[in-house]
């Protein structure tokens, strides 16, 4: 080879490397964009304000572990807008790779192939650990009996009791394994006419409706898949019995939230979101100020127990993401790390997904520092106990439209003194029709 083909050579190989470390270079400064769907305020419709602080957590900590990530997501989407803001994202092909899952669309999502499937990443991470979660929250991001969704964070529904009136009436607030004959008794003492105008003006429970009885009495409404409906499941009917019964003793006057906000109810279902915020400074001050009051589980029936449905908020992957490990591990991190799952006592009113968090001495300090010296907060191992053994509601395309259809006939059943039993076959054949179209 003469010289000038070996100059020549030369240059090639240098103009080469050269390149080939330019490219190394850029690649080593690239950034990637992880895009996060969220939305502002609380999933829970009460008042939250600090709802990005979380995130920015997050993101600052994911950030500082990942070289060349950044995080990005669109701030000032409300809770109503959010389905519709995410349906255009989509629609543009640019859905984020990581988003939150409203109940109402979780079903949806999972259908048409929206989210990835998670079973294949849970089960090849060996820092993952399910059991670490809620079995109920977990379940909850369940479709076809595959995992498309992680729970980020959940909320139980317990029984707000009026102290102060059941005081007045001689009575106590009931154990937490208390019954339907328990609560039937209390609500039968005491419904009355205090003026004597001939109207009540004190009442034993509102919103007590006969889904929160079903639940309690072991009954399942559904299936899983949707195909099959169990209206006419004697623990079923038995709720649809005793809700009639309770609804009943109030003389067919309507009974409002006003009503318990005054201090004229003894009860009312309401999620774990509304105890706390209610239950610290400074929102105390602006409700339920006329009375003393307090949480437990909702009573049992006689084939069930004291429990109640689960409501969870959930995070997916999107099944078009570009970056998968990326969009995996930051989903872990949102609902996995007990530091991130922590702040959820902080800056949110839900409950941490996690046991062991939920059920930790710091969380038991972070709940009992906003509350006034003479109070005690709901003891943490009992929400853990009722999300544990709560009721998670099935996840098919109907659910919702078959429900309103259950809830609409039963509720006018009770209201118009139809027979129960004959009632309840008749839905039964009209739910399990509108299922098999």
């Amino acid at each position: 080879m003469n010289r000038k083909k070996k100059i020549g050579l030369s240059v090639i190989m240098f103009c080469l490397a050269m390149l080939t470390a330019a490219v190394c270079i850029w690649q080593s400064n690239r950034v990637t964009v992880l895009e996060v769907g969220i939305f502002a305020g609380s999933n829970w419709d009460v008042a939250n304000a600090n709802s990005y602080v979380i995130i920015d957590k997050a993101i600052e900590k994911f950030e500082a572990s990942h070289k060349n990530v950044e995080v990005h997501y669109y701030s000032g989407i409300r809770k109503e807008s959010y389905s519709e803001w995410f349906s255009r994202q989509t629609l543009r092909g640019k859905e984020p790779d990581v988003f939150m899952v409203l109940g109402e669309d979780f079903n949806q999502f999972a259908e048409i192939g929206i989210m990835k499937d998670l079973e294949p990443l849970m089960l090849s991470d060996p820092d993952f650990d399910k059991t670490c979660y809620y079995s109920t929250a977990l379940q909850a991001g369940k479709y076809g009996g595959r995992q498309y969704a992680l729970p980020y964070e959940t909320v139980p529904t317990l029984m707000f009791v009026n102290k102060s009136l059941l005081n007045r009436e001689g009575l106590f607030v009931p154990d937490n394994d208390w019954t339907w004959d328990d609560l039937y008794r209390i609500c039968q003492k005491v419904t009355k006419d205090k003026d004597g105008d001939g109207l009540l003006d004190q009442f034993g429970t509102y919103n007590y409706g006969w889904r929160e009885a079903a639940y309690s009495n072991g009954a399942r409404l559904f299936d899983e898949n949707g195909s099959e409906s169990y209206f006419n499941d004697e623990r079923v009917v038995e709720a649809v019995r005793f809700t009639k019964q309770i609804t009943d003793l109030n003389r067919r006057q309507k009974v409002t939230r006003d009503d318990f906000d005054a201090g004229n109810v003894a009860f009312m279902p309401l999620p774990f979101t509304e105890y706390r915020i209610y239950k610290t400074y400074p929102y105390k001050i602006k409700k339920y100020t006329k009375f003393q009051w307090d949480c437990i589980t909702l009573p049992a029936g006689a084939q069930g127990g004291n429990t109640s449905d689960i409501n969870t908020l959930l995070m997916g992957i999107s099944n078009h993401t570009e970056h998968e490990q990326l969009a995996w591990e930051f989903l872990k991190l949102l609902t996995y790390d007990e530091e991130i799952q922590m702040d959820l006592f902080r800056y949110s009113q839900g409950v941490s997904v996690l046991k062991q968090v939920t059920q930790s001495k710091e969380t038991e300090e972070i709940l009992q520092a906003d509350m006034e010296k003479n109070e005690k907060f709901i003891d943490n191992n009992l929400v853990s106990d009722v999300i544990e053994n709560g009721v998670v509601t099935p996840k098919f395309p109907r659910y919702a439209d078959a429900l309103t259809m259950a809830d609409n006939e039963i509720n006018r059943m009770i209201e118009d003194d139809d027979n129960i039993d004959n009632s309840m076959r008749i839905l039964q054949r009209q739910i399990g029709k509108y299922l098999r179209r």
